[in-house]
């Protein structure tokens, strides 16, 4: 029976917006307030309002079931970015697995013997919990936030600051692609890598390095079986979900490449679609909320029209 009947667009904003509409036209601030729901917003969008994630920015991680792919973010955790780059370059990652699915929590893949050589990256870097908020493209929301003094949006991630101590991190949202540590601080650096799967762990932002997010795949991620070990370990080898390759998307032929496009977050448009996800107009609703949480907005994502 179905008994929610919004627009799959309004449903799979992380990374599941995929539209090619045709003549755009530009949305004002003014006119968000005649929208009814996402699939509106999306199909006045103007070409300006997309950008393309850059391709050594982007991660493919085959899996049996399909692709993952990942923006990285490195003006955020520039050391980090780098160096899983660099692991991705000398095909670290091909062959490990995914070793932990914790049900509403996350998947976490790497070496389950941490024997595998490292060539040219590095196994453990410094800590990138925070960034200073000075040069910082940011838009706030004006919700509020329990976790910071304020939360927003910074070229697609979603992101908080502290003004008073001039901090601004990326928050653990669904979706999000964090870096495994150990007890130290410096204990991390790629070789294991994680993705939010449940509801958002935001008691982990700035203890844990964040470097990028999910734009396209999560659903290879979030049917996988649940560990039956500790803290969502798989107990037996024989439970591990091979990656068959992870790789930098500029690294793959341009024909092979993911041909994606985010809906900018210093636009009318993005004001518009943060209205509708915070106003529910939709005749469904019987109350239209009027309130939004930094992790339930998300970021639209779609296939380059064309």
């Amino acid at each position: 029976m179905r008994l929610i009947q919004f627009s799959a667009c309004a449903v799979l904003v992380l990374a599941a917006c995929t539209q090619n509409a045709t003549k755009p036209a530009p949305v004002s601030a003014a006119k968000a307030a005649v929208l009814n729901n996402v699939s509106e917003v999306l199909a006045q969008t103007r070409p300006a309002d997309w950008r393309e994630p850059a391709p050594d920015n982007l991660l493919v991680m085959q899996l049996a079931t399909g692709s993952v792919v990942m923006e990285l973010a490195p003006q955020f955790a520039p050391h980090h970015a780098d160096n899983i780059r660099a692991l991705a370059h000398e095909h670290y990652y091909d062959g490990l697995s995914i070793l932990r699915v914790q049900e509403n929590y996350v998947v976490q893949w790497g070496d389950p013997d941490e024997k595998r050589e490292i060539k040219s990256a590095q196994r453990t870097i410094a800590g990138e919990f925070w960034r200073p908020t000075t040069g910082l493209n940011f838009t706030p929301l004006a919700d509020g936030d329990v976790y910071a003094p304020e939360v927003g949006y910074s070229d697609g991630f979603a992101a908080a600051r502290d003004p008073k101590r001039g901090e601004a991190w990326l928050a653990h949202c669904y979706g999000a692609l964090g870096v495994g540590r150990g007890m130290g601080a410096d204990s991390g650096g790629g070789p294991e890598l994680y993705v939010v799967i449940g509801h958002s762990p935001r008691h982990l932002d700035r203890n844990i390095t964040v470097a990028g997010r999910v734009l396209q795949g999560m659903e290879h991620l979030t049917v996988l079986p649940r560990g039956t070990g500790a803290l969502g370990f798989y107990e037996k080898p024989e439970q591990y979900v091979t990656i068959r390759s992870l790789q930098v998307a500029s690294d793959m032929p341009a024909a092979q490449r993911p041909q994606l496009q985010v809906l900018r977050t210093d636009t009318a448009s993005w004001d518009a679609y943060v209205d509708v996800r915070r106003n529910r107009r939709d005749s469904w609703f019987l109350d239209p909320v009027g309130h939004v949480e930094l992790c339930n907005v998300g970021v639209p994502v779609r296939t380059k029209p064309g």
